[in-house]
Parts: C-alpha cells; sequence; structure tokens
C-alpha cells in the first residue's frame, strides 16, 4: 500500500471467496422483468418475449410485463406519469430483465430506447437496475442482423447490468411464428430457449451477491448526495 498514495487505506477492499461464502443463497423464484419494442397488434418482439416468459415460468421463474402502450416520450412528461410510475416499480421489483426488440432503421425502436431512458440510473443512492441481469433478444424482418443486440448490450451495460453472454437475433419473424402467435420448432426456437436457461443460471448465481459485486471503491468515497448530484446531473 506505501506504492499507492492516492489510495484511501481505510476504503480499500481487497476481494475474497469469503466475501461470497458468507452470503446465504436466496432461493425464491427469480423474479424477471420482460421488456418489448413495438406497439403493432401482431408484434413479433412482443411474441417472442411471450414465448421467452412460457420457458421462464417452465424454469420456475416469477415473471411481469411492462405494456409501453402510453408511455409518453421522455421529458414529455412528469415523472409521476402512471405509466413511468408502473415501469419504475417493475424495475425494482425485478432481479433480472429480457429486452426484445425489433430492428427498424438499423438499429433498435425509439419505444425500446425510450423506455430504457425512463429508468434513472440513480434515484437517490440506489441505482435501480444495477447487478441485475439481462438477456437480449431482436427481431428482423428480413436477414439475420445483430444491430438491436448490440445496441441493447451497450445500453446494458450502461445501465450496470450483468448482462449475460448469449442472445437470439430472429430473422424474418414473420415466418416463425404459426397462426397462433406460437413460435415454430426450429434452431431459432432452440437458441430462445438456451438464452433464458442461461438468463436463469446468472440469476441464481448472482442476485445473493449482486451488491458485492458492485460495490466499488470510488463510490464509497462519495456520500449519498454527491452520488446522486453526479448521476443525475439535471443541470445538462
Amino acid at each position: 500500500m506505501n506504492d499507492l498514495p492516492n489510495i484511501d487505506k481505510a476504503l480499500f477492499h481487497k476481494p475474497n471467496l469469503d466475501e461470497f461464502q458468507n452470503k446465504a443463497l436466496q432461493s425464491h423464484p427469480p423474479k424477471i422483468l420482460l421488456l418489448y419494442g413495438s406497439l403493432r397488434e401482431r408484434s413479433f418482439s412482443r411474441l417472442l418475449a411471450e414465448e421467452a416468459e412460457r420457458i421462464l415460468k417452465a424454469m420456475g421463474c416469477e415473471t411481469k410485463f411492462f405494456n409501453p402502450h402510453g408511455l409518453p416520450q421522455v421529458d414529455d412528461a412528469p415523472e409521476t406519469h402512471p405509466k413511468v410510475v408502473e415501469l419504475r416499480e417493475l424495475v425494482q421489483w425485478s432481479e433480472g430483465m429480457v429486452w426484445s426488440s425489433p430492428e427498424r432503421h438499423g438499429a433498435m425502436t425509439g419505444l425500446m430506447k425510450s423506455q430504457i431512458d425512463w429508468i434513472p440510473l440513480s434515484v437517490g443512492a440506489v441505482r435501480p437496475s444495477q447487478g441485475k441481469t439481462l438477456a437480449l433478444l431482436q427481431v428482423s424482418g428480413g436477414s439475420q442482423s445483430f444491430n438491436a443486440v448490440n445496441q441493447m448490450r451497450i445500453l446494458g451495460r450502461w445501465m450496470r447490468m450483468i448482462t449475460i453472454p448469449n442472445q437470439s437475433s430472429v430473422p424474418k419473424a414473420f415466418l416463425e411464428f404459426d397462426d397462433n402467435n406460437r413460435m415454430k420448432p426450429s434452431a431459432n426456437y432452440d437458441r430462445v430457449v438456451d438464452v433464458m436457461e442461461e438468463l436463469v443460471k446468472f440469476t441464481l448465481l448472482t442476485r445473493s451477491v449482486s451488491g458485492y459485486l458492485t460495490d466499488r471503491y470510488s463510490e464509497r468515497k462519495e456520500s449519498a448526495e454527491e452520488l446522486s448530484k453526479r448521476v443525475n446531473q439535471r443541470a445538462i
């Protein structure tokens, strides 16, 4: 430590395995929130999320959906708007999330981005999305692409979420669902099962220690008020 004069020794922690072993594992069903990025009557991003939800329930998860219909544009309504309050309460409730977006004009949809933008990085000293797991899905009208999932992966990192390595991109989505709006058997369906399985595993593995995993030296130096000011930057 003599070679690190810039470090506050009282706040410097050396990570060790005992910190993990001392955490009691939580045994309740994983709580997963699903968001989708289209308001079309037959929204394939919603249908894909619904298929993912069925798989999650079969794996023992408790799930909730957020219906984005009526969600205002960011800064076009107060934070007390009922849809904003609903979304934020669901984020607080969740231990993991699934984001499912169409690819439109080579990107995730504005509706998908609006939902994420309404989730604050910080409420006081509490970060609502920090340390929660995240799985990414996208649908395309044409050939397979990964633009939407790649963009959402950047956002997941920005929201300080544990974004799992696996992901699903479904090309020509209009061919992947039957007349009952169920996903047909295919390699694409199998990939969705893989992604949900990985999400559940990561959630079970990290939720009990997410507070420890996201405990940072720099933030231990800040007061709650300083943290809130830095993250929210209301003057911008």
